[in-house]
């Protein structure tokens, strides 16, 4: 890949471990609330039930079927509601406190930040491009170390467009003054990553974290992030 001047990198579960970092976040949130001793529920099977709801939630507002607010408003109710708890004040306290305090957990991906300083050393251009929201995408970046790798930051929400849509991939490009055939995207979601790169016309390589093992000929795909090394 000897033409590949800039790196756009996926944020969350690609170099922020979005998952751990959620585990962590209300598993806290749910000792605070004393849940298990209120309401008899193991945690464990709360946060598996959550982690299909909010998959599900995101897949949706990537499709464009719901917008964030709905996601918000929906992610931790309809988790309680599978244990019969109808209650929107309790639900509302897990999501008003859950974007604050999972930026007090901040895990890296294994092997992220030896990647960054390994592309920097090359004097690869990285950049962000995010599905997540805007509010706290800079903020990961920052609390957890990474902002000053990354000359531009781009979040769904500061143009209204998600991935896999080809606008969003066009505005990132443009503001980082990128051209399609000197890029390349990492990213873990096989839709909004990888077909939404493919069909904009960039290269991609796929983080392929949940062992999807992709047949698709001419695909890099890869299991650990140390794996890049072998191609850039």
């Amino acid at each position: 890949m000897k033409n590949v001047r800039h790196i756009f990198f996926d944020l969350d579960n690609t170099l922020w471990d979005h998952r751990k970092n959620a585990y962590l976040t209300i598993k806290d949130l749910f000792s605070k609330q004393e849940i298990a001793t209120k309401y008899k529920i193991d945690f464990e099977e709360f946060h598996t039930t959550y982690h299909i709801i909010n998959e599900r939630l995101w897949e949706q507002i990537r499709d464009e079927e719901i917008d964030k607010e709905y996601l918000r408003k929906h992610r931790f109710y309809d988790t309680f509601l599978k244990f019969g708890i109808d209650d929107e004040t309790l639900a509302d306290y897990f999501e008003h406190h859950f974007l604050d305090e999972i930026l007090k957990y901040n895990k890296l991906v294994d092997g992220a930040l030896d990647l960054l300083n390994y592309l920097k050393s090359k004097n690869y251009k990285m950049h962000i491009i995010s599905n997540g929201f805007q509010e706290v995408t800079e903020r990961k970046c920052v609390l957890s170390g990474i902002a000053d790798f990354f000359e531009t930051i781009t979040s769904a929400d500061s143009v209204n467009i998600r991935k896999p849509r080809p606008e969003i991939f066009q505005y990132s490009l443009d503001l980082a003054k990128a051209e399609k055939s000197e890029s390349i995207l990492i990213g873990d979601d096989w839709i909004a990553d990888v077909k939404g790169a493919q069909n904009f016309g960039i290269e991609v390589i796929f983080f392929d974290v949940l062992d999807e093992n992709p047949l698709e000929e001419d695909l890099i795909f890869i299991k650990h992030l140390s794996e890049i090394k072998q191609y850039l």
